[in-house]
């Protein structure tokens, strides 16, 4: 039952689901229910859920991680019936909150990993999505499935002895099994993370488990079982405790899990699903053929300026995007990644100019309403860089361009990592993928030995002395004359 707290003390102003939550049904299952799903997805499946024929396309929110954050996501959920407000947030009008009702079940992966596969066996739930982050896919240089990774490992030994799984992969992987043990049928796997060709990762990934299990299961995975790619866009910061306050203030509501996020929002899906599909078109999601360009685009200029911006605006000392990108050196450095190394590599979508997209980003970046956090975008840089800025520095490298913007954000990553600003004050390192070995030639005294750590593997920059020369040169100017002085210099006409 819903919390009357939340219901009593919603103001009539604030827009309630359009549609009798009682009749609707998961059809949807999402792994990884986390702040952008649930202003995201679960937004346009909202929307959708007006049109009654549609109630079968619930989701079914499972959380995944056993953190207390997580318990106490799981508890509010649970208790406010799934319902939450989200804030829409544009950077020049009044902000508008809704009363989201799409998520009409929540489950909590380590409380009871059994009920959770029970449920994901049932033949209601067509489809099951995740926004695992681009660095979840446990996925090598070469696109190949680790297996030596210990949960992994764990998982793979205890296959079928009835053991809880500790990964995603074995909780889908052991669903398909009782799926195809059943007659159940598969079910589309989609991914709705910030990776190119994430359907195409997912794939790697799960056929990838499944295939160390049971090569008969993976070949039925292979041939039964959608993996779409989709492409993803809008921010929706972490929501702290003084965040949550505010947008209760705000609003009026007693909400225990409030989320918020910009005005802009895009969702781009393959048309690919062997189970069925809700009809999302009819709420401004785009169905092609070819999602390519779109997350090119996406990808090398939203994703990647986020990085551009955030590596040096921590060192810098700056805490929020928008007051990041009123620092005239910060805004220029994404200005000129965006108009004179992403976009020149670019094929755009039809319909789109990289020039109009890139205003459209820097508008975005500098909403002052959504007070995103700088540490929160230079967070997991180690599995960014990779996804966002690599597939960019190779076609510069391999152009002969001018490739010192990219030395420079090299050399701002390892300065990162040591977790101070240029003022002496700590912030938090959040780079969980980074082995001992990583850290250790992180802190090498040549300036250069860290672009052999793992996040720069298969970049072949031994190819390119000259670029290695400049990180070298990059990094020894931010360690000597600080980053805004560094900055300064590389931005000079």
């Amino acid at each position: 039952m819903a919390d009357s707290n939340l219901l009593a003390t919603l103001p009539a102003g604030i827009a309630r689901p359009a549609y009798d939550r009682s009749r609707v049904r998961a059809g949807i299952a999402h792994l990884g229910v986390g702040n952008f799903h649930r202003s995201h997805q679960a937004f346009y499946l909202d929307r959708l859920l007006a049109d009654a024929s549609q109630n079968g396309w619930g989701i079914l929110g499972i959380g995944i991680q056993d953190t207390h954050p997580e318990r106490d996501k799981a508890l509010a959920l649970q208790a406010q019936d799934g319902l939450y407000t989200l804030t829409i947030c544009p950077p020049d009008a009044a902000a508008e909150t809704v009363l989201i009702g799409a998520l009409v079940e929540y489950m909590h992966l380590p409380n009871d990993p059994e009920a959770v596969l029970r449920r994901l066996a049932e033949p209601a739930i067509r489809i099951v999505s995740l926004t695992i982050t681009e660095g979840g896919y446990n996925l090598d240089e070469h696109g190949g499935f680790r297996l030596e990774q210990p949960d992994v490992a764990a998982d793979l030994a205890a296959a079928g002895t009835g053991t809880a799984p500790r990964t995603v992969f074995g909780l889908v992987v052991e669903a398909l099994h009782r799926r195809r043990t059943s007659d159940t049928g598969p079910f589309t796997v989609l991914s709705c993370d910030n990776l190119m060709h994430n359907g195409q990762a997912a794939r790697a990934a799960f056929v990838g488990f499944a295939r160390a299990r049971d090569p008969g299961l993976a070949d039925w995975i292979e041939t039964e079982v959608s993996f779409p790619n989709s492409m993803v866009d809008g921010i929706a910061p972490f929501v702290s405790a003084d965040d949550a306050a505010r947008l209760n203030d705000r609003s009026g509501a007693a909400d225990r899990a409030p989320v918020f996020r910009e005005d802009f929002t895009q969702w781009v899906l393959e048309d690919r699903f062997c189970a069925g599909r809700p009809p999302l078109e009819q709420v401004g999601a785009q169905f092609t053929d070819k999602v390519d360009p779109y997350e090119l685009v996406k990808l090398r200029m939203l994703n990647a300026g986020h990085t551009v911006m955030a590596l040096p605006s921590i060192l810098l000392g700056h805490q929020l995007v928008h007051e990041a990108m009123q620092d005239e050196l910060v805004s220029r450095l994404v200005e000129r990644y965006l108009s004179e190394d992403a976009a020149p590599h670019l094929t755009a979508p039809p319909g789109m100019a990289t020039a109009d997209y890139a205003a459209l980003l820097l508008r975005r970046f500098r909403n002052p309403n959504i007070r995103d956090q700088v540490s929160r975008i230079a967070g997991q840089s180690s599995a960014k860089l990779p996804v966002f800025l690599r597939p960019t520095a190779e076609a510069v490298l391999a152009s002969g361009g001018d490739h010192r913007r990219i030395a420079f954000i090299a050399a701002a990553f390892v300065e990162y990592l040591r977790g101070q600003d240029d003022f002496g004050r700590s912030f938090p390192v959040a780079e969980p993928a980074l082995t001992v070995p990583d850290l250790a030639l992180a802190a090498r005294h040549d300036l250069t030995d860290f672009l052999r750590m793992s996040p720069f593997a298969g970049w072949s920059l031994e190819r390119y002395p000259d670029f290695i020369a400049e990180v070298g040169r990059q990094r020894s100017a931010i360690r000597a004359q600080g980053t805004r002085a560094a900055l300064q210099a590389l931005l000079q006409p």
